[in-house]
């Protein structure tokens, strides 16, 4: 596959699941660019090995890993960049490999990740060939000690892959972070902190435009901000910006906003960044209980694994919405992600759909 050089687009977030080779077993040497697929299983992913069987009595996993498989397995995928991609910076993103995940580009190893429901991502910009030379990724699945949980987990790449392409002058990995200090029904203080991060050469003077936007488009609250970021460096910006009559986020009025971050170099804009957002206030009160926005509000949870039944852990997103839909029918407005970080989907989901989360991290292990 070939990607197109980012002429008209300052970011591009490919979702990078499609076309990969796989194998359930555990192969020597097959981190090598030159090791040989072509006898491998061709998929698209998220894909959990497990929920494909066999179901055996007998499996290690016993009754907590549903009476199936566990192992190791391998994924491999090639692409292809342009010679003018040369100026941009790409990040690899995993949004979840269960578990014990090595992953290499090229021969070279990015990284170990041991833990199988938590995103985690590299920077591979040094590592790429560019002028249509082929890159190969290649990642080593662990799952082979077992019993492993008291619950099913799966195996293998089950959450989503991504490709983000940025200039050398952008708002950094997971680099915004946005929280409401005042709210009520006449104003809201939106305070916005954006790492922005300069990967050139040179040092840059970076210009950021941070925009409060509402479900129209409608541009609600603006901040700009002027500051020097020398090469290699990052600079954090901390924004304050008032909206007048919000719509406040609720469980009945799930309304959300979302906070535009631009970069420019110049007149050039060089990065176009945004981040959901729902205003709201929360507290716990001794004699009142759980309060939103001032009003009492009875949480009605349930507890929700990160699977989807017979389709194993690689769930795909209507299935997480037909869910919520009809917990929301029966009077639900609560999740407990039981006992792990969901999928991020799942989260924009609750986000959009109007449910209260408490998002576990992890079980008793």
């Amino acid at each position: 596959m070939e990607e197109k050089p980012m002429d008209l687009q300052p970011r591009q977030h490919l979702l990078f699941d499609k076309d990969w080779r796989f194998t359930r077993k555990d192969v020597a040497h097959a981190e090598n660019v030159a090791f040989k697929d072509t006898g491998w299983r061709a998929l698209d992913l998220p894909h959990d090995w497990s929920i494909e069987g066999p179901f055996d009595p007998d499996a290690p996993a016993g009754g907590g890993g549903g009476y199936l498989p566990g192992g190791i397995g391998w994924y491999r995928k090639r692409f292809r960049l342009s010679d003018e991609d040369r100026k941009k910076q790409f990040t690899l993103q995993f949004d979840g490999v269960y578990k014990n995940c090595d992953v290499w580009l090229n021969g070279e190893h990015l990284g170990f990740h041991p833990y199988g429901y938590t995103s985690f991502h590299y920077e591979i910009t040094p590592v790429l060939n560019f002028d249509g030379e082929e890159n190969i990724i290649a990642v080593r699945v662990d799952n082979s000690q077992q019993p492993d949980a008291r619950w099913y987990n799966g195996s293998g790449i089950f959450r989503h892959v991504w490709l983000t392409i940025t200039d050398a002058l952008h708002v950094a990995h997971y680099g915004t972070f946005v929280r409401t200090p005042l709210v009520s029904d006449a104003l809201a203080r939106v305070e916005v902190l954006t790492r922005v991060r300069n990967d050139s050469y040179t040092p840059k003077n970076c210009v950021l435009i941070t925009k409060v936007v509402d479900a129209a488009g409608e541009v609600v609250g603006t901040a700009e901000s002027l500051h020097p970021i020398a090469s290699g460096q990052e600079y954090e910006f901390v924004d304050r910006i008032r909206v007048v009559q919000p719509r406040l986020w609720s469980v009945e009025d799930p309304y959300l906003y979302r906070v535009q971050s631009i970069v420019k170099e110049g007149d050039r804009v060089v990065d176009d960044y945004e981040t959901p957002l729902d205003i709201r206030e929360i507290a716990f009160d001794a004699d009142q209980g759980f309060l939103l926005n001032g009003q009492q509000v009875k949480i009605n949870g349930a507890c929700l694994h990160h699977d989807g039944g017979c389709v194993g852990a690689a769930v795909p997103e209507r299935v997480w919405e037909r869910r919520l839909e009809t917990l929301k029918t029966m009077g639900c407005n609560g999740i407990r992600t039981s006992h792990y970080p969901p999928a991020p989907e799942f989260l924009d989901l609750c986000d959009r759909m109007g449910f209260l989360v408490m998002d576990e991290n992890f079980d008793e292990w």
